[in-house]
Parts: structure tokens; C-alpha cells; sequence
């Protein structure tokens, strides 16, 4: 992309005022907050969007889906199945087209006011005593400016509504819990492996099973709308249903795969099928090592280890335990985060400086450093928090009881 340098000082600079932060224990008020967050967003995205560079998805995917929708045509069999998800967030992108803004000025707003609102929401994750500078924190994220602003992925729009599942469940509002929940399945299947976290909030059974039907339903409905808004028959229903969900089997950008491809990004299904059973029994045994752990550790660790173990990777997915790690970080979690922002920068603003080959050539050393990057991320989970700390209520005084006798 153009202006690589002014960009990367724009990251640098959020990344300075995370230490900053950090080392002389800032909590500023929300509206700062905001204000640093959305003046990073806004300029990067300025950037992003001036830029002869875009990414792929951005443009074959994203923005066919986005004309699909704002031209009442279904987002799925318009782009040939490379949006695969439901198409809450093309309804979205229709909307935004709709009122004359470039594709690469609407595509990206969505995604930025997503992530503006997990600034808000983070504090609320980390709570009352942490809150302030949570928010703060996730304000200056080089990962989330980054994801959000410069590549315009949907990360965001899931993390928003996910962040959201876990307040509403934390307070055992099941309906709005799992509604919430529904929302960031319809923006990507990758929540799919949280449900079982967000239901065991709730208090009861009953509540868990209403979470699960909310949960459940928002999907079906935005399926269902698909015949209504676009017009879709029920074989087009059906096609759409075949490509939900679905992923290409290709590996080596990330990981164990790229050592086996030698850095090279390629189809190799076998690779795939046997990282899937890596994968999920992996996410298992987390998930009992940390079942009796705070729910947002039991996140992190669940997020960080389909990280160590992912056959295929995307640098979008190194937001997703980025709003946790924040809530509650752990003694490695900075040291993770600025590893993943700086791998995460050279694919975004040093590759993309190279045509075809000479980007296919820095992509080799690119996907094996990743390698450097997952040991911070496996010290950074939070392995000595494996049993959420139970808070005591407070004695009451001598006063107190003498006035209940």
C-alpha cells in the first residue's frame, strides 16, 4: 500500500501509548478513549482507502457481496461462494453503498464502528476497577486498527456482538444473551466454538436451554430473510446452505503448515482434515484444563491455543483473543499482543509493497516467523488462573449484627 511509513507510525504511535499506558497506570475517561480510537481508525482507514492496494477478500468477496445485497441479489451465489457467511453483514454493506460512499470507504466504516464499540464494550469486560484503561488499551491496539481499518475484515462486527453475549450472560440475561451470541455466528462461524462458554454463564438449565434457542435463531432468521429481500428460491436456499460455514483447505501461512510447505501458501486438504482433529482436541482438552476458570480466561486460553495449533490461518484471526487478553491480561499478554502487531504489520504494510513474485518470495520467511510469534502466545495464556477466585461478601459488623437479633 502507499505510504507504509506513515501508516506504520500511526501503529507505533498506538502501540507507545499502550506502554505509556501500561507503565504509568492510565485510566482515562471513556470520551478519550473513543477519541484516540476513532482518530486511529479514521486515518488509517483514510489511508487504507486512498491506497492502490486492496486486499483480495476485501475486493472478489466483500464488495461482490455488498453489490449483491444493494442490488437485492443473493450475496452467497453473487460472489460464487467467496462470502460464505449469512448476510447480515452484506445487508449492511448494501445499505452503506446505497448512499453513494466508494466500496472502499463503506466496506471499511462497517468494520470500524464495529470496533469502536468493543472500545466501549472492553471496559465493561474488564469491570469497574480495570475498565477505564481496558478501553483505553483496545483503543490503541495496532492488531485492531489494523484488522478493522486497514484490511476491513468482519472480525470485528463478530467480536462486538461476542463481547456483548459474555456481558448479557455474566448477568444471566439469557434471551439477550444468546441473541447477541446469534448475531456473531451470522457475522462468522468461528464463535461456533464459544457457545458451550457463553451458555455456562447462565445460571440455571432453563436459561441455558433459552440461550440456545435465541442463539439458534437469529441464524435461521437471517436465512429465511434471504427469500424476502433477494428474492432467493428454495434451491438457491439450498445452494447457500452448501457453501455456509465452508473454508478451503489452505494452509501454509501460518504454523506447523507453513514449515511443512515451506513458507508456501497452498491447497493440501490432507494437511486440513488431520489440523482439524489437532485442532478440536486441542480446544477440548482446554477447554476441561480451564472448565472450573473465570469464563474470560477459559476464552483466552481456548482462542490462543487454536492459534498454537491452526492448520490455516488468516491474520484477521489474531484479533480474536485480543479483547480477553485485554480484559484480563497476564503477565505475557503485551509481549504476545506487540509480537502478533508486528507479524501482523509486515504482511499488511511491508508485503504488500512487491508485486506477485516478489511477494510470493517474502511470504516464505513471513509464514515461518510465525513460528517465532507462538511461543508468546502459548506463555501468554493465562496458565496459573485455571480456577476462577471466588469473591468472598464482607463480614458484617458488630453493629450489623446486633440489628438483625
Amino acid at each position: 500500500m502507499e505510504h507504509p511509513i506513515f501508516v506504520a507510525f500511526v501503529l507505533v504511535s498506538g502501540l507507545a501509548l499502550t506502554v505509556a499506558a501500561l507503565r504509568w497506570r492510565w485510566r482515562p475517561r471513556l470520551r478519550t478513549s473513543l477519541a484516540v480510537g476513532i482518530g486511529f481508525r479514521l486515518v488509517v482507514l483514510g489511508f487504507a482507502a486512498a491506497s492502490s492496494w486492496q486486499p483480495v477478500d476485501f475486493i472478489q468477496g466483500f464488495q461482490e457481496a455488498g453489490r449483491a445485497a444493494q442490488t437485492l441479489q443473493d450475496p452467497v451465489l453473487a460472489s460464487n461462494g467467496s462470502w460464505h457467511f449469512l448476510p447480515m453483514i452484506p445487508y449492511f454493506y448494501g445499505i452503506l453503498l446505497s448512499t453513494g460512499l466508494p466500496w472502499v470507504i463503506a466496506g471499511r466504516l462497517v468494520t470500524t464502528i464495529a470496533d469502536v464499540g468493543i472500545i466501549v464494550l472492553v471496559g465493561r469486560l474488564a469491570g469497574p476497577e480495570r475498565g477505564r484503561q481496558a478501553s483505553f488499551l483496545y483503543a490503541c491496539s495496532p492488531i485492531a486498527v489494523m484488522v478493522a481499518s486497514l484490511h476491513g475484515q468482519v472480525e470485528s462486527i463478530a467480536l462486538v456482538f461476542l463481547v456483548a453475549a459474555y456481558l448479557a450472560g455474566r448477568s444471566g440475561r439469557a434471551i439477550t444473551a444468546g441473541v447477541c451470541f446469534g448475531l456473531a455466528l451470522s457475522s462468522g462461524s468461528w464463535p461456533v466454538i464459544l457457545l458451550p462458554v457463553v451458555l455456562s454463564m447462565l445460571p440455571t438449565w432453563r436459561q441455558r436451554i433459552h440461550g440456545l434457542i435465541a442463539a439458534g435463531a437469529v441464524p435461521f432468521l437471517f436465512l429465511a430473510t434471504l427469500p424476502i429481500v433477494v428474492k432467493s428460491s428454495w434451491d438457491d436456499l439450498l445452494n447457500v446452505a452448501s457453501y455456509l460455514g465452508g473454508v478451503r483447505p489452505v494452509v501454509g501461512e501460518w504454523g506447523w503448515t507453513a514449515i511443512l510447505t515451506g513458507g508456501q501458501n497452498i491447497l493440501v486438504p490432507g494437511y486440513a482434515k488431520v489440523g482439524q482433529v489437532i485442532l478440536y482436541s486441542t480446544l477440548a482438552v482446554v477447554a476441561w484444563y480451564w472448565r472450573k476458570a473465570d469464563k474470560v480466561d477459559l476464552t483466552s486460553a481456548m482462542l490462543l491455543a487454536f492459534m498454537v495449533v491452526t492448520p490455516r490461518m488468516g491474520t484477521q484471526y489474531l484479533l480474536w483473543f485480543v479483547p480477553f487478553l485485554i480484559a484480563r491480561p497476564t503477565r505475557f499478554s503485551q509481549l504476545a499482543m506487540g509480537a502478533s502487531a508486528l507479524w501482523a504489520g509486515l504482511g499488511y504494510l511491508y508485503l504488500t509493497q512487491f508485486d506477485d513474485d516478489g511477494w510470493w518470495t517474502r511470504h516464505i520467511w513471513w509464514a515461518k516467523g510465525s513460528t517465532l510469534v507462538i511461543p508468546l502466545l502459548i506463555l501468554a495464556m493465562p496458565w496459573y488462573r485455571r480456577v476462577a477466585t471466588q469473591v468472598r461478601p464482607p463480614r458484617p459488623t458488630e453493629r450489623e449484627l446486633v440489628g438483625t437479633t
